[in-house]
């Protein structure tokens, strides 16, 4: 008798900076959603889909789950709220090495009804077998009905092991999408968040967070793609910062991030960043839907 094929959501939910992203890419297998040390890296839902002859299983990265302070924040919740309500299987991921307190903060906002995993993260960096079974066992009293897996998710250590255990709660159903899919955003979105990685990675304190980065043209032709982009900031002295001395540090953003979407796209690249002042944009509900940034 032949398998049925089985698909349905697996949502990944967590605080800030647990490592969801880097589980959702480990687990794909293909560098689709941006990481970074810095917090509230991840605006939007992610969909990436890991698509077999016998399965489609598709992974939801979301925002670290906050209290929000702008409208931005609001939006990002919103993006969380959605994902609870279609889940089939829950991953709440923790970072061992993050205060116990950033968990219990979030669980009664999650209202879990699905088969849920708590997966926790960076087990190489304890060395003591015995602290991780304290570990454990401080968990299970905690959260005695989710199933527990240790793992690594930057090192891929046990994550193969989720995917078995997922497929055992999965609903027999028809692919949701395409089989040659690997996620339900366009490349221009992937191409924006390439470059708004690269401004977590080389600026600091509050730049990140105030700035949004959008596509304005993408245009494919035979030997390079040319794409422009605009990034959003939200005060003039910020604008300063991102140039740099002689625009040295926007031209190192736009190194970095055409070396990242050739990477990424496969093919050349010409890239042409842009800088524009919008005060208060992230509690402004027409620049966030401009931006791409819906509930």
């Amino acid at each position: 008798m032949a398998t049925q094929f089985k698909a349905g959501f697996v949502n990944i939910f967590g605080p800030p900076n647990a490592g969801k992203s880097t589980l959702l890419n480990q687990l794909l297998g293909e560098q689709l959603v941006i990481t970074s040390h810095k917090v509230q890296t991840t605006r939007h839902r992610i969909l990436g889909f890991l698509n077999d002859d016998q399965y489609q299983i598709i992974f939801s990265d979301t925002p670290g789950i906050i209290e929000p302070k702008y409208k931005l924040h609001q939006k990002m919740m919103q993006h969380v709220k959605s994902a609870l309500e279609d889940a089939d299987v829950a991953i709440v991921l923790f970072d061992i090495q993050q205060n116990l307190a950033e968990l219990e903060a979030i669980i009664p906002m999650l209202h879990l009804k699905v088969p849920t995993f708590l997966v926790l993260n960076k087990i190489d960096l304890i060395d003591d077998p015995k602290g991780i079974e304290q570990l454990q066992a401080g968990f299970a009293q905690l959260f005695p009905k989710w199933k527990q897996y240790l793992i690594s998710a930057k090192q891929g250590t046990a994550t193969a092991e989720l995917i078995p255990a997922i497929l055992e709660h999965l609903p027999v159903a028809p692919p949701y999408y395409p089989e040659d899919a690997l996620s339900d955003r366009p490349v221009r979105f992937f191409v924006s968040e390439l470059i708004r990685e690269q401004i977590y990675n080389l600026y600091h304190e509050e730049i990140p967070y105030h700035t949004a980065v959008i596509i304005q043209s993408f245009e494919e032709k035979a030997t390079l793609t040319v794409i422009k982009a605009e990034i959003i900031v939200t005060r003039e002295t910020q604008k300063m910062i991102l140039l740099g001395k002689g625009g040295s540090n926007i031209k190192q953003l736009g190194i970095r991030s055409r070396e990242k979407i050739e990477a990424f796209i496969d093919g050349k690249v010409h890239l042409e960043l842009f800088i524009k002042v919008r005060p208060k944009w992230r509690d402004n509900d027409n620049y966030l839907k401009e931006y791409g940034y819906h509930n």
